[in-house]
């Protein structure tokens, strides 16, 4: 079973991208980021005459999250929003069950976490509070004991090691170390980094800023990641980091990343 996450940086515009990776990764799931339209905006019959069917949870010119599923999903079981906080309207999390005859279920969530800068604006708290409702709720998850994935644009650089540049991201939202603190809880709650488990090696970025030329030079971050509950790492095979698609015509400034799970 092949799960994708991948920060398109407006569906619109990176719709022949995505149409190229379905049909070259053939993922049975991807989990989008940043569509930056409402539900009604997705590019739905496109996507669904890939073979996918669609499950978004939209936002006006910013945010924006979906899941394309080959599998089947269980109408009941998919959640729009976060829970933690009524009040939160920021379209940044849906998650579904994802099965079949020939796959064991799976627990599926699309995450744009909040960028958090700049760090003395009501950002950075936000952020914070995300993060730890994301806890929370992956703790609640796991207890199900039901293979969970949170997948999404994390925005957080859990290590020196993560950057090309550490020192450039000092003062930084994404490296402060109350993100990474956060992101290191998350794996306390006996969550796997599954890029980390598969590849150690320093170097493995998944985002290019379009400035200062970071893309020819390599200057690039990991932040989109995809968390594995101890029942989803038992069944881990591999992980991997589409780098190429960053060299494509008008690119999305982040590249897919995908991890295969035995599929029973």
């Amino acid at each position: 079973m092949r799960i994708s996450t991948w920060n398109v940086n407006s569906i619109k515009q990176r719709l022949p991208h995505l149409l190229g990776f379905l049909d070259e990764a053939k993922p049975d799931v991807v989990c989008l980021q940043e569509l930056k339209c409402q539900d009604e905006g997705f590019p739905r019959a496109e996507v669904e005459a890939a073979g996918y069917a669609v499950e978004t949870l939209g936002q006006k010119a910013y945010n924006g999250v979906a899941l394309l599923v080959r599998a089947p999903l269980v109408p009941s079981e998919i959640r729009r929003g976060l829970p933690g906080d009524e009040e939160d309207v920021q379209a940044r999390y849906i998650e579904a069950l994802i099965g079949g005859e020939d796959v064991a279920p799976v627990r599926v969530a699309s995450i744009y976490l909040p960028n958090g800068n700049p760090v003395d604006s009501p950002k950075y708290p936000y952020k914070l509070a995300f993060l730890e409702r994301l806890r929370l709720h992956a703790r609640a998850l796991a207890e199900a004991e039901i293979p969970v994935v949170l997948a999404g644009d994390y925005n957080v650089i859990p290590e020196p090691e993560d950057a090309a540049d550490p020192e450039a991201w000092r003062s930084d939202a994404l490296f402060l170390p109350a993100s990474r603190a956060a992101f290191r809880a998350l794996l306390a709650e006996g969550y796997t980094d599954a890029i980390r488990a598969c590849d150690p090696r320093d170097g493995l970025y998944t985002f290019w800023d379009y400035q200062a030329g970071c893309w020819p030079r390599n200057q690039g971050i990991r932040i989109d990641h995809l968390l594995l509950s101890p029942q989803a790492a038992d069944r881990l095979i591999s992980a991997s980091v589409q780098k190429h698609l960053r060299g494509l015509d008008k690119p999305s400034d982040h590249v897919p990343v995908t991890v295969e799970l035995a599929r029973t």
